[in-house]
């Protein structure tokens, strides 16, 4: 089977490392354009390039796929199965068409919950206990398509978008593999979706990142595992400068009743703030114009005091 593969981050490195270390027949890949990143905005690939090439894999980087624009490329890959895993863009239904098997998605949510852009972080912001991977075959519509397979992955309290990203990535790469294995032998049954149990997962905003401490504690500290390490909740300080949170846990000690937002204290290393309702400890942190530090070390440089009130 001629196996075209399309995705873009770190994420889509997994099914595309677990396709080719399963002896898969991977004959190209087709992934975004080389972005500038960091301060000096320097052309960096992206890493399901970089993987590409160093296993000897063709990269296609199209800047358009509707309109036919991709067409002739697609007809020189002639693929019998097109796999895609975050790429970032929508295919066209030329694209979709095109493969006798169709176009498989592996998708970071359990389908049809979270169908969108962001199915891991809005599964943390929204204090789930479970999410999962499904694969599934493709459409025209938002991750509407007919479910192939599942895989569970727990939340647990203290999990981020960075370790979820990373245990969805590494339950993905099985199923993805176990899913391409069961299409060539007819042994998947594709499942219709359930639309009325069908859920969006919104692309994070700005507005998603700010810091609203008159909620509950548990719910502040799903925001700011949900956002971290990107692309972080914040808050300001008193006077008025930015303060990103990196790390929290909700407080179990005792501490006498405070505005929502006020600094009650700074012991153990950390600054527990008053919610709406209980407390939370801010762990690690980025002051505006430095670099990320621990609580500890903010406390120390004298930035905050007990009885400041953030977010005002």
């Amino acid at each position: 089977m001629r196996i075209l593969f399309m995705g873009t981050p770190e994420f889509a490195v997994f099914s595309l490392r677990a396709l080719v270390e399963a002896g898969m027949n991977v004959v190209a890949v087709v992934t975004q354009p080389d972005q500038p990143k960091g301060r000096g905005y320097v052309l960096t690939p992206p890493p399901v390039k970089v993987y590409a090439q160093e296993h000897g894999i063709p990269v296609y980087q199209p800047e358009r796929l509707k309109n036919g624009a991709f067409d002739e490329t697609l007809a020189e890959i002639d693929p019998d199965l097109i796999v895609v895993t975050a790429y970032g863009k929508i295919l066209p239904k030329s694209l979709l068409d095109y493969p006798k098997y169709g176009c498989v998605n592996v998708h970071g949510s359990l389908l049809p919950e979270y169908r969108g852009a962001a199915p891991m972080q809005r599964a943390i912001l929204e204090g789930k206990k479970e999410t999962g991977i499904t694969t599934m075959l493709m459409d025209e519509g938002l991750d509407t398509g007919k479910m192939l397979l599942q895989a569970r992955v727990p939340i647990e309290e203290n999990d981020n978008f960075e370790t979820i990203h990373d245990k969805m990535g590494a339950a993905g790469a099985p199923l993805l593999v176990e899913t391409v294995k069961g299409i060539v032998a007819g042994t998947v049954t594709p499942v219709e979706q359930d639309d009325a149990k069908s859920t969006y997962a919104a692309k994070i905003e700005k507005a998603d990142c700010k810091i609203d401490f008159s909620a509950p504690a548990n719910k502040v500290h799903d925001q700011i595992r949900a956002l971290s390490p990107v692309p972080l909740a914040f808050t300001r300080l008193p006077d008025g400068k930015l303060l990103k949170v990196v790390a929290s846990e909700v407080a179990t000690g005792k501490f006498d009743p405070a505005p929502a937002g006020t600094v009650v204290s700074l012991a153990g290393g950390a600054v527990t703030v008053a919610c709406g309702t209980g407390f939370l400890r801010l762990l690690e942190l980025i002051p505006e114009g430095k670099s990320r530090m621990s609580a500890a070390a903010f406390i120390n440089g004298r930035k905050i005091a007990v009885g400041d009130r953030l977010g005002n």
